[in-house]
């Protein structure tokens, strides 16, 4: 087997898996119907090579297939394996044994051939059919299109069993691998780029498209593990697959599944299963294939694909997101009640199964981004959402993750924020959280919440985010949520906590001062103390620049708190005394054109309880029950004289243009980081890598590589709707 194996006297026998790898490796062609073939995936094989064998093995096939085609050929028979599994009678352990084998193998090699092509469209897979391979094909079709219409059949078709598991849980990873070449893509799909597996997987029927979406979602919901034990896979002699006995370094995706069978219950309740079946379906979901709308052209009349500008260009309908929006209820098909089914995939599950599924595991950030690719994108989960009374299902992780914002990345943050202005977008949202009471929020620190409404918990961690964001992240997009968020709530509030009407105040506080300091920078001051250099000038610059945000965020929060006083102040005396309390940090901007308006507004309700304060006679200082009391009884005679209306901001969501360049390395960064699929970062171009020094890692094949680098920045936008 020349550099992969050190072969002793005569040579490895001919049936065993060193010389059958050896063979598939070589350099002579073994046609299709050859019965090395058979020997090949039936034999248990049970290798104990070190990585750089492998990888040796790895490199010898990448030099030889273009003659063999090999690779090309196993994915054949893998296809053939996996038809006759779902056709044969009972699942025949035989026919599943022979499906793990060649996936097994082809999983190593196609993995290392993507990882480190030298060409744009993967031309060293050689997956075209040549004349051995015809019988296996009818004209219209080719290898990759066979290959995943056989993957996504018994995916989707073929029930999850003791006896199926393994072979699931497999062909997920090989479906990883395969749509792995977007990892060699740039960040904005083109229509140059090529990704031969995952185009085939978006050509296929919509009935096939829309049951594979559902059993991706199914084993996210029910999260299947079984016991190695109950699997009758292998006979008693042979031992569990292929080249995963060269090491978890080497193949530590092929390997998962039964190092995960002798480990603890907790690794096993957590269910790896799930957890690709959510990333092959964020994946599959996020894909965009770009097409040319009009073709540009040269002066010799060639199109010129790589300058085409954006604009000139749209992507083809991706059948797995057209799925996700179309999921139903299975409970409540109003759909088909009302007989106006949607066109497309059909995807049915149970909504409540789905929502408690994902009110468990929001803390993972994979299911965060599942649940706003729902409510963005389907609404019907969303106004299922809506309607539930247990909102506190998904809002409470939701926001302990806001909590620890710290130790989360900016576009986890980024996506719970975006949720929740969308549900905030929805007045009976706004309203119900306000009448659900939490018993305590154990998590948070700063002070103990006892029977506190979900909604002044929002308020109160909304208000929290953005003051961390103020001293640590200083992130425009992360004000802008937030406070969006607080001002689509504003006039819906109802009983805001004492807390959470402190918090409010404070919040104008901090923010006004900001505004002041920066408004001093900019009419001179700084300019001053630096002389007349042209750093000075660049500070004012900027100050003046940064002003201009701070303006924006402070007029909002005076319009939150406007809100809250002239559509709900006698529903929320909290607020009411959080603003006498504070009345001095609203006196500066009483003159100030920008903000007058609104803080005359203010100054009305102040002067109308002030008043009712001081003709009460009083002995001695007034408490705070008393002051809080007056205003309880006050409040019932506020009719809102002098009052004067504006219109309500509401915000909404809205994507960006082109949404797909941030998304799509963005699932692929969740992916790398969680599914245990390693790959080379110097060959990754979809997202940009840092690669500290002090910081390694290994890499599939044993060799030190950096670990993965910062997050890629969000594009979303906000949009001001007309008041309404």
């Amino acid at each position: 087997m020349g550099g992969v194996s050190s072969t002793p006297r005569g040579g490895p026998p001919e049936e065993s898996a060193e010389y059958l790898i050896g063979v598939f490796v070589g350099s002579e062609s073994c046609p299709m119907e050859a019965d090395y073939w058979k020997k090949l995936l039936e034999l248990p094989l049970s290798l104990h090579w070190p990585s750089h064998r492998v990888k040796q093995a790895c490199e010898l096939l990448m030099q030889n297939n273009y003659r063999t085609k090999h690779l090309a050929k196993i994915l054949v028979h893998l296809g053939c394996c996996l038809h006759e599994c779902v056709t044969g009678s009972g699942l025949l352990s035989s026919a599943i044994t022979k499906a793990l084998n060649a996936l097994y193998i082809s999983s190593v090699f196609l993995k290392y051939l993507i990882e480190y092509s030298k060409s744009d469209n993967f031309e060293e897979l050689y997956v075209s059919i040549d004349e051995d391979m015809s019988n296996y094909f009818s004209k219209d079709q080719d290898i990759q299109h066979f290959l995943m219409y056989n993957v996504l059949n018994f995916v989707g078709n073929v029930d999850m069993s003791p006896n199926t598991f393994v072979l699931h849980y497999e062909l997920l990873n090989f479906m990883l691998i395969t749509i792995s070449t977007q990892l060699r893509s740039e960040p904005s799909p083109g229509p140059s780029d090529f990704h031969p597996f995952t185009d085939a997987a978006m050509d296929q029927d919509s009935s096939l498209v829309g049951s594979v979406a559902c059993k991706l979602l199914l084993n996210y919901i029910t999260r299947p593990c079984y016991s190695v034990s109950s699997n009758t896979i292998f006979s008693k002699n042979s031992q569990p697959g292929v080249l995963q006995k060269v090491g978890s370094v080497a193949a530590n995706f092929v390997l998962l599944p039964f190092n995960l069978f002798a480990g603890s219950n907790d690794e096993v309740s957590r269910s790896p299963l799930a957890d690709i079946s959510l990333h092959i379906l964020l994946v599959l979901v996020h894909y965009r294939k770009c097409v040319i709308a009009d073709y540009v052209k040269d002066k010799s009349g060639y199109s010129i694909l790589d300058s085409v500008p954006k604009e000139d260009t749209c992507f083809s309908e991706n059948p797995f997101c057209k799925a996700l929006e179309n999921a139903r209820d299975i409970d409540f098909d109003r759909a088909d009640i009302e007989g106006n089914a949607n066109n497309g995939p059909v995807v049915k599950v149970s909504f409540a199964a789905l929502f408690d599924t994902l009110g468990m595991y929001l803390s993972q950030e994979a299911s965060v981004l599942l649940l706003y690719s729902l409510v963005q994108g389907n609404s019907n989960f969303l106004e299922y959402v809506l309607v539930r009374t247990d909102l506190d299902t998904l809002l409470v992780p939701l926001l302990e993750t806001l909590y620890n914002a710290s130790k989360r990345s900016s576009n986890h943050i980024y996506m719970v924020l975006i949720i929740l202005l969308i549900l905030s977008q929805d007045s009976s949202f706004n309203a119900s959280i306000h009448k659900l009471m939490l018993p305590g929020v154990p998590w948070y620190q700063e002070r103990r919440l006892h029977q506190t409404s979900l909604g002044s918990l929002m308020v109160i961690v909304l208000i929290r985010t953005v003051k961390y964001n103020l001293s640590k992240l200083r992130d425009v997009y992360l004000h802008t949520n937030c406070l969006a968020t607080l001002a689509n709530m504003a006039p819906h509030v109802h009983h805001l906590s004492a807390y959470a009407s402190q918090r409010l105040v404070s919040l104008f506080d901090m923010l006004s001062r900001k505004y002041n300091k920066l408004a001093e920078m900019k009419n001179g001051k700084m300019h001053e103390a630096s002389g007349e250099s042209a750093e000075g000038d660049d500070i004012a610059d900027d100050a003046s620049a940064e002003l201009h945000i701070y303006t924006d965020f402070l007029r909002i929060v005076l319009e939150i708190v406007n809100a809250i006083l002239t559509y709900a102040l006698p529903r929320n005396p909290e607020v009411v005394y959080a603003i006498m309390h504070r009345q001095e940090v609203f006196q500066p901007f009483k003159n100030h054109p920008r903000f007058n308006e609104l803080v005359e507004n203010i100054f009305t309700v102040l002067d109308f309880f002030n008043i009712r304060m001081d003709s009460q006679k009083k002995d001695g200082e007034w408490s705070v029950e008393k002051v809080l009391q007056l205003i309880i009884t006050n409040c019932r005679s506020w009719r809102g004289e002098g009052i004067k209306m504006f219109t309500t901001l509401r915000f909404t969501y809205e994507q960006e243009s082109h949404p797909e360049e941030f998304f799509i390395p963005y699932v692929w960064k969740l992916v790398m980081s969680s599914s245990g699929l390693s790959f080379d970062l110097g060959n990754i171009n979809l997202f940009a890598v840092e690669m500290p020094v002090e910081v390694s890692t290994m890499d599939s094949y044993g060799e030190e590589v950096d670990k993965l680098g910062n997050d890629q920045k969000n594009a979303f936008e906000i949009e001001v709707e007309t008041p309404v």
